[in-house]
């Protein structure tokens, strides 16, 4: 009996009655079939039409950080059920080390993305970009950019090598977005995106219509994408431009594709320094982890001239030490097979391109390699490859900077100088990374100056970081994924960006009063509420946008200045030398230290009684603005400017305008106070 890979789609979970040209999944090391894959008879309109209706509903009621929470319980849940995960995708040929690139680098997303967007979004739904904008002289009329929810629904379509990785990168950020998902794993490891989703399904926590899965192809989708939705697509360059066509304008394309990606060994990271070393274990990682199918794996190695031998013998040594090919499920197996037979085939067939260009073998070789199976099985049922590696005489060899054979391959071409070494990162028309060995900070600023632009990152590897480097084809959530020319010219991850990019930015323009209103955010000149308890006597229950505190005012003399000082140890001339200070051009003569002035300010804002105010937690855009000398009386004012309470505590930040004045109005200083504030407040004198 034939057994269907199942969709999930409108909330439920679908499967095809039956399809005789369904695309059949078989076991990578076995061949044995896995499962068989259609979407026959699948409602892609109703999918699209349940997301942008439920997903949109459910997604829209919940903040940035009450959205972070689900992540967060989410990658608990899947961290829980790691082991069906890894077992399950060692059918696909992952060995549990390569899992750990996918299954927990996916779960690791969720939990980045959960705490980064808990410190950094507001707690509303509308996020900030940039600062105010004055547009009248009175301030009534303001301008600044904000991002708000897109209405549609983004559709991710993504790459066998990274099941779990691949879609969970796309999702987190889309998710705290507000944007509802559909997920289109490919055909070959459909059955762990699947096995993700019914985890994730099982817990009960996704909003409805927060995530879909389509387990097969998608015919007619792009027809029922308009303005407001947004697809992500990671695969081949080719697929890529042909699906963009597809997209009508309205629709935000992005892709991540297949590049060139290089690794270049310094002038100076010779055989014995810690770099060469770091450079050819890097290697070996590359070509062998996944067995060399990652978007991010290096193709080129790009080495001093005369260094070829020095680096294939030192990597034959590192494979005889360390790798074993076979079946990930048998003991001692460190690298394990294709996804697929035909998928070692396309690589064998790009590998013979590369040798009638000139490519000859000096690590490894296209034969069948003697992998290690199961007891009983054959060898010959497996996508077994070992690594490879070519190299070529001349490094303007066009088969070198434009084939990628999608395995365990890389080719190795040298350069005479830095200059030479970055020209040949370029030829490969832009990539996702590309790794320098170098201990050199000027041989890394030249590379850098001269390749920046053709790279979406750039990995800097010496003794200092070697320990600690993520590795060359290992993108981090933090930092941004995808790169210029072939590689795409998308950009995905890169913490809080990758949010923003499923996210509206506008232009807004109103009066404070109406910015305020639209943003969460208190603006100069909208109206402040100075009645009634001292702020700080609010817990975040009674807090509100704009409540405000005016002190009286405060003489500065020459004994206070003095005196803080003296005590400081600030002897600065400008506080202690009428004649020089006079003589510099910010300055009328002796002036008041600005820390003082901040100093004083919080003598005079602040409610010093036991209360909700649990701690100052911060100071942030502090101007000094106008001098004050001796004479001068200074003033301020504190208003609630934004409130975030936190998720998982009994507190939340308060962030406060401060502004101090002079006797004659004039702005002395003005900066953010950050206080951390409790919910709620019982006054002591009514405890038990």
């Amino acid at each position: 009996m034939m057994t269907f890979l199942p969709s999930y789609v409108k909330g439920a979970w679908w499967t095809p009655v039956e399809d005789p040209d369904a695309a059949v999944v078989r076991d990578a090391s076995t061949g044995d079939e896995v499962v068989r894959v259609s979407t026959k008879g699948l409602d892609l309109a109703g999918a699209v039409a349940f997301a942008r209706r439920e997903g949109q509903r459910s997604l829209g009621a919940l903040t940035f950080h009450q959205r972070a929470m689900v992540l967060k319980n989410l990658a608990i849940a899947l961290n829980e059920r790691r082991e069906e995960l890894y077992a399950l995708s060692m059918r696909s040929g992952s060995t549990r080390r390569d899992s750990l690139s996918d299954i927990d680098g996916g779960i690791g997303v969720l939990f980045t993305f959960s705490s980064k967007a808990r410190r950094e979004l507001p707690a509303g739904t509308v996020v900030l970009d940039g600062p105010v904008e004055p547009l009248s002289k009175d301030g009534s009329f303001l301008g600044r950019h904000v991002y708000t929810r897109l209405p549609g629904v983004a559709v991710q379509i993504n790459a066998f090598n990274f099941p779990m990785w691949g879609s969970l990168e796309k999702f987190a950020p889309a998710f705290l977005a507000g944007l509802p998902t559909i997920v289109k794993p490919a055909t070959p490891t459909a059955y762990i995106a699947e096995a993700w989703v019914r985890m994730v399904v099982e817990t009960g926590l996704l909003p409805e219509g927060a995530l879909q899965l389509v387990s097969g192809s998608v015919p007619g989708l792009f027809d029922l994408l308009d303005l407001g939705d947004t697809v992500g697509f990671t695969g081949s360059a080719s697929t890529a431009e042909r699906l963009r066509a597809q997209a009508k304008p309205g629709v935000r394309f992005t892709s991540e594709t297949d590049s060139i990606n290089a690794s270049i060994l310094g002038p100076d990271a010779v055989p014995g320094t810690p770099e060469f070393d770091a450079y050819v274990k890097q290697l070996l990682v590359e070509l062998t982890t996944k067995a060399g199918q990652k978007c991010t794996a290096i193709r080129r190695a790009i080495v001093p001239a005369g260094t070829t031998d020095a680096v294939a013998a030192a990597l034959r040594e590192k494979i005889a030490e360390r790798v074993v090919v076979g079946d990930p499920r048998v003991e001692g197996v460190t690298m394990g097979p294709l996804v697929s037979r035909e998928q070692r085939d396309e690589v064998l067939r790009q590998v013979a391109v590369l040798q009638d260009a000139g490519g000859r073998f000096v690590v490894g070789s296209a034969e069948a390699p003697d992998a290690r199976v199961a007891e009983g099985a054959l060898s010959a049922e497996g996508a077994f490859l070992e690594p490879m590696l070519l190299a070529f005489a001349d490094a303007t060899t066009p088969a070198v900077n434009d084939i990628e054979a999608f395995g365990p391959v890389a080719s190795i071409v040298e350069y005479t100088d830095v200059a030479e070494a970055a020209t040949i990162v370029g030829r490969g028309g832009g990539s996702l990374v590309t790794s320098v060995a170098t201990h050199d900070p000027g041989v890394a600023t030249e590379l850098l100056t001269r390749m920046g632009a053709m790279n979406g990152r750039v990995l800097f590897l010496d003794r200092d970081d070697a320990r600690t480097s993520t590795g060359h084809g290992a993108p981090v959530p933090h930092l941004v994924h995808g790169g210029p020319g072939r590689a795409g010219g998308g950009e995905e991850l890169g913490g809080i960006r990758s949010v923003l990019h499923s996210m509206q930015r506008t232009a807004i323009q109103g009066s404070p009063r109406m910015l305020t209103a639209l943003t969460g955010v208190w603006h100069p000149g909208a109206e402040t509420d100075t009645a009634g308890r001292h702020p700080f006597r609010k817990p975040l229950s009674d807090l509100r946008i704009g409540d405000a505190v005016e002190s009286a005012e405060r003489e500065v003399t020459l004994d206070d200045i003095e005196v803080f000082a003296n005590f400081t140890g600030d002897t600065f001339y400008a506080h202690m030398d009428e004649e020089s200070a006079a003589a510099n051009p910010f300055f009328p003569g002796r002036v008041a230290h600005g820390y003082l002035l901040v100093s004083w300010a919080a003598g005079l804002f602040v409610d010093p009684a036991p209360g909700p105010v649990l701690a100052n937690s911060g100071l942030e855009n502090l101007r000094f603005v106008t001098p004050v000398s001796p004479g001068d009386r200074i003033r301020v004012a504190l208003t609630a400017k934004q409130i975030t309470p936190r998720e998982t505590d009994e507190y939340g930040e308060v962030r406060w305008d401060a502004v101090i004045h002079n006797q004659d109005d004039e702005i002395v200083a003005q900066y953010d106070v950050l206080t951390l504030v409790a919910k709620t407040w019982q006054p002591a004198e009514v405890l038990v």
